[in-house]
């Protein structure tokens, strides 16, 4: 027996209950098991991201993404397809390859990759079929741009500084082994999620000759400059977005868009408004650029809108004014049209508009890139000629495929990557629901998976999982986290309340200033219709949630004990607490908040579950990675400590290593299901009319 196979019965057996002989399944039970989703087929799961159509629209290149079972990691390779579906990988194996980009006439192409032991650029002559690493650079290259002409490659890379010591130490005598010198901290953003404690260094914009050679910064300075970039039609200048003002620290949204010469470096501003611009894209013609920002009035969620102004930054105006959705990634298609990216209901979509406001949707179900629960994501690409886009399509039965669409062809999905996985899985079935709310009829969205063997005439555990941001979606897209439930006999519900994304702005500032607030009332008018829809059993209601679904979770129990059960994950328990240790503190006080929390005492106490925790008496887990900058383990303890206190049932669960994108790992997202799984079936109610099931050991 294979590794691979010796695994997967092991975990097949230790589903095995008391009525089963020496431990063993029935050969029929076990095959019925073996057509569910199961644990470790979250390293079979196979998923494209960053499609790159060539300039005359014949060819995509991709990022093919899998998960090697032994080093618990995403690896990543290079794959073509055509519009024949003829499907050949271009680069793949060990190292990791990402990044594609063509090059402007489409005879080569620029990628990152580690096969020479760390992230360079390389370039592919397609012709010749030669490669050859361009760079030899220190750190990560990223955000890869060609010219115009094909001539030169800009890019984005951390520069470490040289801060002077804050002291100085006498010098430690020969061998002797001294304790780790003191880290001095000054700057106001020092750690982020994901990455830990910060090194002193500023993202930066390079140049690269196509054939390679020394690469020459062009920005300096303590500021970020991210990508993406765009070359002005001579390519003489970049345009790049950045916050390069004197306070950015303290106004950390207020990007501009900038025009820097190759020449001299010199940086000249050509947006000056309050808010942030992004994402600038200049017209085939040099004429025009596009970008997308809004006027920042401190709101919790401002939409991006989109925007054109001449190349030199003048006539600066909105497109798309009536337009109620955030826009993101432009892209021209000729000199009077722009596709753009947006999410509406849940569902994240492309449009084409040909400069006048008005638009048409092209293509629906972008995104699958997201490997835990539905959220939105995605991306596409434009081909030169014939206006041919490129985009990772999804649904609720498939992660992320390469897809094409064009003028007068309809959405075409390019491959299967999961095809020798699913054609022998039985996945739960996703039901969309209308409802709306009980606090004041809010029309409101959700989804239902049901389990694969759903029978109507039988009772169900129902698992609500609600989900973060506050300002984000769910949506009709892949999920194995939820499907994972669902294949161990819940039905798992999932919804949109009020705060979230793609309904509007009215709709997302509804908890501006009340959050957690009356999007308790719309989770639970949720859960009353599901109950009324489907044949859910009473006393065996579970609620789960992470980051923004872990403070509503944590708010339902100091509400309610109408749940069985709760499992809160990386929650904020305390928000006077939180918004002097998240990552991200310079942001959050003033645009959650109405000002900093020693001032406005009272509101932020009231808004934390902490203040009304002695209400609660359901079992409630909690469930945090130990590196979660976020929100950190602290608030998780503070919570788990009350509910000690008052002698409530519950448990902490530390995940080592994870940030909080607790399933970053599959390992991390598999223990994650697990406990959570465990959690609900120990306080599960016996009801002998509902199907019975055993939670899935690590």
């Amino acid at each position: 027996m294979n590794y691979r196979a010796f695994i997967v019965t092991a975990v097949f057996l230790s589903f095995a209950g008391a009525g089963t002989l020496n431990g063993q399944l029935p050969d029929r039970e076990v095959q019925e098991k073996l057509e569910k989703l199961q644990l470790l087929d979250l390293f079979e799961i196979e998923f494209a991201s960053d499609p790159q159509i060539s300039p005359d629209g014949k060819t995509i290149v991709y990022v093919r993404n899998r998960f090697d079972i032994m080093k618990d990691s995403r690896r990543t390779a290079l794959w073509t397809i055509d519009s024949s579906g003829r499907h050949l990988p271009l680069f793949s194996g060990k190292f990791n390859y990402s990044s594609p980009r063509w090059s402007p006439e489409g005879d080569r192409i620029a990628f990152v990759s580690n096969e020479n032991g760390s992230n360079q650029i390389h370039c592919y002559w397609i012709a010749e079929r030669r490669k050859s690493q361009l760079t030899n650079v220190n750190q990560s290259p990223s955000s890869l741009t060609w010219s115009r002409n094909g001539k030169l490659i800009c890019f984005s890379m951390s520069v470490p500084s040289k801060p002077q010591p804050f002291a100085a130490m006498p010098v430690k005598p020969s061998g002797a082994e001294w304790a780790a010198p003191p880290a001095v901290i000054t700057r106001m953003n020092y750690r982020r999620d994901g990455a830990g404690y910060l090194p002193e260094a500023f993202n930066h914009l390079f140049v690269i000759d196509s054939e390679g050679g020394s690469s020459r910064q062009l920005t300096h300075g303590e500021f970020h400059h991210p990508g993406p970039y765009a070359w002005v039609g001579d390519d003489s200048a970049i345009i790049f977005s950045a916050n390069r003002h004197a306070n950015h620290e303290y106004d950390p949204v207020n990007s501009e868009i900038y025009r820097i010469q190759i020449a001299d470096r010199k940086i000249t501003p050509l947006t000056t408004r309050q808010g942030p611009d992004s994402n600038p894209v200049i017209s085939p013609d040099g004429k025009t650029i596009a970008y997308v920002g809004h006027d920042d009035t401190l709101l919790g969620y401002q939409q991006d809108q989109l925007y054109l102004m001449d190349a030199n930054g003048k006539n600066s105006r909105v497109i798309m004014e009536k337009m109620d959705r955030s826009i993101r990634s432009p892209k021209w298609l000729s000199p009077g049209e722009l596709a753009f990216q947006f999410d509406d209901s849940g569902v994240t979509k492309v449009a084409i508009t040909p400069l006048d406001g008005t638009y048409s949707v092209v293509a629906e179900n972008i995104g699958g890139t997201s490997l835990g629960r539905p959220y939105g994501g995605g991306s596409y690409s434009v081909s030169k000629e014939d206006k041919i886009i490129a985009f990772t399509q999804t649904s609720p039965t498939h992660p992320a495929d390469v897809a094409l669409t064009g003028p007068n062809q309809k959405e075409r999905r390019l491959t299967d990557l999961n095809k020798g996985l699913f054609s022998h899985k039985r996945i739960g079935k996703t039901e969309e629901i209308r409802f709306q709310s009980t606090h004041d009829n809010l029309d409101l969205q959700g989804w239902v998976i049901l389990p694969p063997d759903y029978d109507p005439q039988k009772t169900y555990p129902m698992i609500l999982e609600i989900h973060g941001g506050p300002f984000a979606n769910y949506g009709p897209r892949f999920t194995p986290e939820l499907q994972l439930m669902a294949s161990q006999g819940y039905v798992v519900f999932y919804m949109n309340p009020r705060g979230s994304t793609s309904y509007g702005a009215d709709f997302a500032n509804l908890i501006h200033h009340n959050y957690p607030g009356n999007d308790y009332d719309d989770l639970m008018s949720g859960v009353s219709s599901v109950e009324q829809r489907f044949n859910i059993d009473p006393e065996n209601l579970f609620v789960t949630g992470g980051s923004g679904g872990g403070v509503l979770t944590s708010w339902i129990v100091c509400k309610t004990d109408r749940f069985r059960a709760a499992v809160v994950c990386k929650p904020v328990i305390n928000w006077y607490s939180f918004a002097l240790t998240a990552d991200m503190y310079n942001y959050f006080y003033k645009y959650w908040f109405p000002g900093l929390p020693w001032e406005h005492q009272e509101q932020y106490m009231e808004r934390s579950p902490i203040s009304h925790v002695g209400n609660v008496t359901t079992p409630t887990m909690l469930l945090t990675g130990t590196e979660d900058y976020r929100t950190p383990m602290s608030e998780t303890e503070q919570f788990y400590q009350a509910l000690k206190l008052q002698k409530v049932d519950t448990a902490l669960v530390r995940i080592p290593g994870a940030s909080h994108s607790i399933g970053a790992r599959p390992s991390q997202l598999i223990a994650k299901v697990v406990h959570v799984l465990k959690w609900f079936d120990n306080h599960r109610h016996k009801n002998d009319k509902a199907p019975q099931h055993q939670t899935p050991e690590p």
